[in-house]
């Protein structure tokens, strides 16, 4: 989560830069470097996760994840929603929306992390999708993040985890970083999004490098670096001085629920 949550962060300074960076050659942090609705919901969905079991019904766990999304959401309203989310998230009634959007895999990777078996990972990331993000591609974008989380944590290869990917959900891996960049634009779909976070996690050297080259692709810099980066701190770990500076641009109560998270995300 850590991962995700300071990817958002360093990728939000660059989503709507002039030139949107493509180049792995630029500042980590700038005063333009803030959380945004990814680490939101992130945290939101890891919230709701610490409070329900993979034993309780679906419809239990959907009704908290609810919960959780919409009253720390509302506490967030101005950190970069869609419209419909946000229209979903002041709902007295709020029902999925069929979206594929990213949304759904930005904030998937508390999943990853909290359980202990792929088949659970799986179920457990379709109902964080579909409460809102329930096209079969939205699903999809949140299963094979958090699929691919656990396989790292679990000392999965990058060909494991490439291999995992592609045959499950069937997206083209193949092509590299220095083919996407040049063409690539703001999309915020999850097919045309995760993969190209999953190849800049497997072209990264660490963790730093895949938040790098996340950036460098381009379009949805936040949310790429938030997935790529969910994976790389799950393959690699992460330099503590990162943490910490992860924490420090957090407010008190999203802070709160990352320290109650962490346990669960040591490894």
């Amino acid at each position: 989560m850590f991962g995700a949550i300071l990817g958002d962060i360093i990728g939000s300074a660059y989503e709507f830069d002039s030139h949107n960076c493509k180049s792995k050659d630029f500042p980590l942090f700038s005063r333009r470097s803030t959380f945004t609705d990814d680490t939101v919901m992130t945290l939101a969905v890891a919230d709701a996760l610490m409070k329900v079991s993979p034993e309780d019904d679906d419809d239990v766990i959907r009704a908290e994840l609810v919960r959780s999304m919409q009253a720390i959401g509302r506490h967030y309203p101005y950190c970069g929603y869609g419209g419909r989310f946000i229209g979903w998230m002041f709902s007295d009634h709020p029902q999925p929306y069929n979206s594929c959007g990213n949304g759904s895999g930005m904030r998937v990777s508390s999943v990853g992390w909290f359980y202990n078996d792929l088949d659970t990972v799986l179920r457990m990331a379709k109902l964080t999708a579909d409460v809102t993000h329930n096209h079969p591609e939205g699903i999809k974008g949140a299963q094979s993040i958090a699929a691919a989380i656990f396989l790292a944590r679990t000392g999965k290869s990058k060909a494991d985890i490439k291999a995992y990917v592609e045959q499950q959900f069937g997206y083209d891996l193949d092509r590299t970083c220095d083919e996407i960049r040049p063409t690539y634009h703001h999309v915020e779909t999850c097919q045309k999004s995760v993969p190209e976070a999953i190849i800049a996690f497997l072209e990264g050297t660490d963790y730093e490098d895949v938040i790098r080259t996340a950036v460098s692709i381009g379009g949805d810099s936040d949310t790429i670096a938030d997935m790529a980066g969910a994976i790389a701190e799950a393959f690699y770990g992460m330099p503590e001085e990162l943490k910490q500076e992860c924490r420090s641009r957090l407010p008190v109560e999203l802070r709160d629920i990352l320290e109650r998270a962490e346990p669960r995300i040591i490894g």
